[in-house]
């Protein structure tokens, strides 16, 4: 077992009817060889496990249901595993008819982490913090109405960069350059590159193009007055309304989310599935 110091398992799983039962299966399975399963249970967004030591989480569901669980997981959170129902997910390591291979080979240590880049997200109005959270895929601010263009000042390592205008702006890790960001444009990276990435939505200068920063940068964004109202979405999960005078600060989170990679599994066969490109493997 890859942690001998513990004896526990989370569980994250989707309101779906096959999810809970294979989730019941999986949970007396893990009983069966002395492992306590600890599961999240209707939890708000914003509370974190009290726990830090599972050997993994295992995530049954979809995207969001990971994104929700990456954020339960904490700032630093355990090795996470995601197992998909329904359509190919991009977070997802298996399909659940590999449930019980792989939570042997979990068990038993045979296998391996990829380290995703987080970004940490600080929303502070009038000197005071009002959001502190880390995000997996994307932050996105966008308008709540149809009347005016949002304007966003952005600032890059003390550089004032440019005033976006347009429907919002993207910011995304190379996970979440797959989402939102790619939907509106922005190019698809592969999970180790490290790097930002800025993606204008809808902009009103065509020559505001998406743009690809290292993973050190430092971003400060200000919504401008002349602004419509506009909302904060973290992980397409948590909205947050926004005014004029807002700092948003982004930069790399200091703990990355450790997601389990299993043999077998290669990161372009989920593209392939999901995008329907076409081709074989060689």
């Amino acid at each position: 077992m890859n942690n001998t110091k513990s004896k526990k398992i989370g569980f994250v799983v989707k309101n779906d009817d096959n999810a809970i039962k294979s989730s019941l299966i999986l949970e007396k399975w893990f009983n069966q060889r002395g492992i306590e399963i600890i599961r999240k249970k209707g939890l708000p967004i914003s509370e974190k496990s009290s726990e830090t030591d599972f050997i993994c989480i295992f995530v049954l569901g979809g995207d969001g249901t990971f994104l929700s669980a990456s954020r339960w997981a904490g700032i630093k959170p355990s090795p996470m595993i995601g197992v998909k129902f329904g359509e190919v997910g991009f977070l997802a390591e298996i399909s659940e008819d590999q449930i019980f291979p792989a939570a042997e080979a979990i068990i038993n240590g045979n296998f391996t982490v990829q380290h995703r880049i987080r970004l940490e997200i600080t929303l502070v109005r009038n000197g005071k913090t009002i959001v502190s959270e880390n995000v997996l895929n994307d932050m996105v601010i966008n308008k709540r109405s149809l009347a005016r263009l949002a304007r966003i000042k952005t600032i890059v390592n003390d550089f004032s960069l440019t005033t976006y205008t347009g429907d919002g702006l993207i910011i995304a890790t190379p996970t979440g350059s797959t989402a939102y960001s790619m939907a509106a444009g922005g190019p698809i990276i592969h999970p180790y590159v490290p790097c930002i990435i800025m993606t204008p939505i809808c902009p009103f200068t065509l020559t505001n193009r998406p743009l690809i920063l290292p993973e050190f940068s430092k971003i400060i964004l200000e919504p401008e007055e002349r602004s419509s109202e506009l909302i904060l979405t973290l992980d397409g999960q948590e909205g947050i309304d926004i005014m004029a005078g807002d700092l948003i600060y982004v930069e790399k989170a200091e703990y990355p989310v450790p997601m389990i990679m299993l043999s077998g599994n290669d990161y372009f066969d989920v593209l392939k599935k999901k995008l329907r490109w076409s081709g074989g493997r060689i």
